[in-house]
């Protein structure tokens, strides 16, 4: 040893780092890579910094802070990299903002833009279920959660609706079922105030919902031009609801905790929202935007009439709530048409109707259920094989819409073979003034619907003008009842297709569907529509909940309604079967029932009539001839109800399996059921069952 080291001082050429890594044990392995002597660490760089910035603060200028560090850097070889610079970080709650230095006499006093700091959408925690957000101008904040959004200083866009200063509280729904919602913060004019009378406004607006170490933070901290945002926690009846059942319990939680967890995701959990990447919410590309600024200048000047076609998912519904919420910010209300029927807007599915909304729709459907004009259930969630009855119940409601504001129409994602020529049908039948046509690149290309397409095409059941063709399955004279009479005509507002715009629209919205799971997802949308109207069953009050089954349902005599079973032919002697347990529309038809002492009373054809809303038949009572019907529809309207149209709309399987506080057997759920009778395992039309619901089961007519 003593040999080695002799050796080693008689090599004045091997560096210090050679004889430290010889000397070192050999067992220590590492990747790690060398450090050069005279160069700093990340460590050291960053106390650097640190020292500089102090000596900045203490009153000098960068000069000064140098040359204080300069005995450090001078010995040092400081390795740098391009970084943009560092985000000064909000003042601690405990600590009162410092004060602003007054301006020079000699100088003008200064506006608002030298309020902010380098702060970036700054969050503080105000306790209570509340958050202050400052978004600067021109910034998004996308978010996944629910809550209710007040705009106490500037404006802001949310789903393309505009949220000023002033107006009331909106609950925003940012739900995992669909694209994050995002809030925008939106340029306005700059105040011709100076800055103490800007913190003198700012100190009074924010006195109410907030102490005063709050209110200097804001100040301290406020943007250029922003906004000011107070984001609570929300909690009604309906959320509750929805969320105490296992298939719709996730759609208003937060995700898994993140990786990496921040201050603000710990102060955004506390009212149960989080920060989300820009690229999950939903962004419009060039031609949405343009569409839409044509649209709204349109509904402005007149009352056009807006149809919307394109294939499944390719952003129909997406397009029409941003088209609606833009339209709301000029106008007191916009008319909406509703022909889809397996993913309606505003009722349960397997409707038509037509509404008038006077509200912006700030979440996804099943979260702002609305009362329609006029409706009239379908009871399936496609039309085929029965086009004939789908356009004259599309007639029906049409003739309600008086042209007093600018109507949308949302059609059905089914636009191939015999659905593209039912569209050109609707077409020629509604008359609209502009037809905007959505697509994707992952879609299949569909003929662009220009006005001189949709002349020169044959639908299903009308001819072009100028080719004449025959199909086997047409319906003779057809074309002639799908004209209006005479008497229509005058209320009617556009009786005949005087041709339309076409508007082709580029969609980028995200979607996790897609052939194979398209079906589950429609599936699990329709149930969360069906639990978005029942929660109207609860109070308005936030309280405790109160389960289904513990509510007191209608009684409604056999011999007051007359009962249809719309999707399927049932047998006379099992149409008892159908109805128990089953989603039911109550309808109002011309026919009077005071004339029936027996029951139950039976239609021999699907009619078209008003549908006032819609229930569950909760059990039948055999021995009183009653129907128990649970419904959030008042006692007023349901004294017009006379008729029960059953369809291929289910109750949620979760509500059956949900019923807490019982002893003993759970009502129509069994494992004891004979799939031997006849008909017992058979389905009904497209009507769904599930092992071990006995409310489900019906016979079918042999």
């Amino acid at each position: 040893m003593a040999d080695s080291e002799v050796l080693l001082r008689r090599v004045p050429s091997r560096s210090s780092w050679q004889r430290v890594r010889k000397a070192r044990p050999h067992l220590l392995l590492s990747r790690r890579g060398r450090r050069r002597f005279g160069v700093l660490t990340r460590g050291e760089l960053r106390r650097l910094r640190r020292r500089l910035l102090r000596a900045h603060a203490l009153g000098g200028d960068w000069k000064v802070g140098v040359t204080a560090g300069s005995h450090v850097a001078g010995k040092c070889k400081v390795r740098t990299r391009s970084r943009p610079a560092p985000r000064s970080q909000p003042a601690p709650r405990n600590q009162p903002a410092p004060r602003s230095q007054p301006a020079p006499r000699n100088q003008p006093a200064r506006h608002v833009q030298t309020l902010s700091s380098n702060v970036t959408q700054p969050t503080r925690d105000l306790g209570s279920g509340r958050v202050l957000l400052l978004l600067p101008a021109g910034e998004g904040f996308t978010f996944s959660g629910i809550c209710r959004v007040t705009c106490i200083y500037g404006q802001v866009e949310i789903y393309g609706h505009i949220v000023k200063q002033g107006q009331p509280a909106r609950d925003v729904f940012s739900a995992y079922t669909h694209s994050y919602l995002t809030i925008g913060g939106v340029r306005y004019s700059e105040p011709e105030k100076s800055e103490k009378e800007m913190r003198r406004e700012l100190r009074a607006l924010l006195r109410p919902h907030m102490k005063l170490d709050d209110r200097n933070w804001v100040v301290q901290y406020f943007p250029p031009l922003g906004s000011i945002l107070l984001l609570e926690q929300l909690r009604t009846p309906a959320v509750d609801f929805m969320s105490s059942y296992k298939c719709a319990s996730y759609v208003f939680l937060q995700e898994n905790t993140p990786v990496r967890i921040n201050s603000e995701y710990i102060t955004l959990k506390t009212i149960g929202i989080r920060r989300q990447r820009k690229k999950k919410g939903i962004c419009l590309n060039e031609s949405g935007l343009c569409a839409l600024e044509e649209l709204v200048i349109a509904s402005c000047d007149g009352c056009p009439v807006i149809l919307l076609c394109g294939a499944c998912d390719t952003g129909k519904s997406t397009f029409s709530r941003i088209l609606i919420n833009q339209l709301l910010n000029s106008l007191p209300g916009v008319d909406y048409l509703e022909c889809d029927l397996g993913q309606t807007e505003f009722t349960p599915p397997g409707c038509i109707a037509l509404l008038n909304i006077t509200e912006p729709l700030l979440g996804p459907p099943y979260t702002h259920p609305r009362r329609p004009q006029r409706m009239v259930y379908y009871g399936k969630t496609n039309c085929h094989n029965d086009y004939e009855n789908y356009i004259e119940i599309i007639k029906y409601v049409f003739r309600d819409y008086k042209r007093e504001s600018p109507l949308i129409i949302n059609t059905m994602g089914w636009v191939k073979d015999d659905g593209l020529l039912l569209l050109v049908d609707l077409i020629r039948l509604l008359s609209p003034n502009y037809v905007v046509q959505l697509s994707t690149a992952r879609g299949r290309l569909m003929p662009a619907l220009t006005s001189e397409y949709v002349e020169l095409t044959d639908g299903l059941y009308t001819k072009s003008k100028i080719r004449r063709r025959h199909r086997g399955f047409e319906i003779e004279e057809f074309e002639d009842s799908l004209e209006f009479t005479d008497e229509e005509k005058d209320s009617s507002p556009v009786p005949v297709f005087t041709g339309h715009k076409l508007m082709s629209v580029h969609s980028e919205f995200l979607c996790d569907k897609n052939e194979k799971n398209r079906a589950k997802y429609n599936k699990i949308f329709r149930d969360l529509a069906v639990l978005g109207y029942l929660s109207q069953l609860m109070p308005p009050v936030p309280g405790p909940l109160s389960p289904l089954h513990s509510l007191t349902p209608y009684q409604v005599p056999f011999s007051a309604v007359a009962v249809r079973i719309t999707h399927a032919d049932v047998a006379p002697a099992h149409i008892l079967y159908a109805v128990n347990a089953s989603w039911v529309g109550l309808c109002k038809i011309l026919d009077d029932m005071k004339g029936y002492t027996r029951g139950p009373i039976l239609l021999a054809q699907n009619p078209i009539c008003d549908c006032l809303g819609f229930g569950i038949c909760r059990g039948i009572d055999m021995d009183q001839r009653l129907y128990h019907i649970l419904t959030p529809l008042p006692p007023e309207e349901l004294k017009a109800v006379n008729c029960l149209l059953i369809g291929a709309i289910t109750v949620p399987h979760c509500i059956f399996k949900n019923q807490p506080g019982l002893e003993g057997t759970i009502p129509y759920i069994t494992t004891d059921y004979n799939f031997k009778l006849p008909g017992a395992s058979e389905k009904i039309g497209e009507r769904e069952y599930a092992n071990g619901f006995l409310g489900y089961r019906a016979y079918k007519r042999k």
